[in-house]
């Protein structure tokens, strides 16, 4: 891959996103709006600016996993070729532990913990890509469990804590809307852009923790903290 043009504002910025970094690692908070990988809009990407961290030899950091474009928070990647290559199989041995923050709507999910286990199916609608609740056989469907509690109740609000168990694309957005509980901005798959006269201003889902065997053999927990505007709604409908 050729190195964009980052300038010196699109370096700064990179570097201000850091939480942890160590010999082998670096992670980030990623704000909602930056893609991590790949992204249709022409604007550099997570994945593109990492080259803000290259190596003499021009090999930048790794990224280990993806957070929706609209979603925030921990994001991981490996400044070696070993560390990645550990943290990958750690990551496809399910070893990494994710915990997202969601603000969901119209109220609690009832109950108002458990699991929610339904198969997924990937669909595609022009160049647009979803996915739904799909029965266990049918061709294309994909396992997938979330464990989930609530933390907060509000005036037709609630705030979440999600687990998922299994890496399923839009996984927590489907199956918080499978509870009749979607999550607050999430256009595509039924949340609210208002709540109560409160203005929700994207997807309210944050990556708040992550967990993972480091590749020195200890276990490492990284956590960012939520950002104004998901805090400021959270505080506007009494979850905060």
């Amino acid at each position: 891959m050729t190195p964009p043009n980052l300038t010196e504002a699109d370096i700064a910025f990179v570097k201000s996103l850091v939480i942890h970094q160590d010999e082998a690692i670096i992670a980030f908070n990623k704000p909602s709006g930056l893609s991590s990988q790949g992204g249709r809009i022409k604007a550099h990407t997570l994945d593109d600016l990492l080259f803000a961290f290259a190596r003499s030899s021009g090999n930048r950091p790794r990224l280990i996993h993806r957070l929706d474009r609209d979603t925030s928070g921990v994001i991981l990647t490996a400044r070696t070729k070993p560390a990645a290559g550990f943290l990958g199989k750690a990551m496809m041995g399910r070893r990494f532990r994710k915990t997202y923050l969601a603000i969901v709507t119209p109220g609690a999910p009832e109950p108002a913990g458990g699991t929610i286990e339904h198969a997924l199916r990937r669909e595609e609608i022009g160049r647009e890509s979803y996915m739904r609740i799909a029965a266990p056989d049918e061709p294309g469907a994909e396992t997938a469990l979330t464990r989930y509690r609530t933390l907060a109740r509000g005036e037709g609000a609630a705030l979440v804590e999600c687990s998922p168990q299994t890496g399923r694309m839009h996984q927590l957005r489907v199956h918080l809307a499978s509870l009749g509980r979607p999550i607050a901005g999430d256009v595509r798959y039924g949340g609210a852009l208002a709540v109560n006269g409160v203005a929700v201003p994207r997807l309210m889902l944050h990556a708040v923790r992550l967990s993972f065997p480091h590749p020195d053999g200890r276990t490492t927990t990284i956590e960012a903290p939520m950002p104004d505007d998901m805090r400021a709604v959270a505080q506007a409908l009494g979850l905060g």
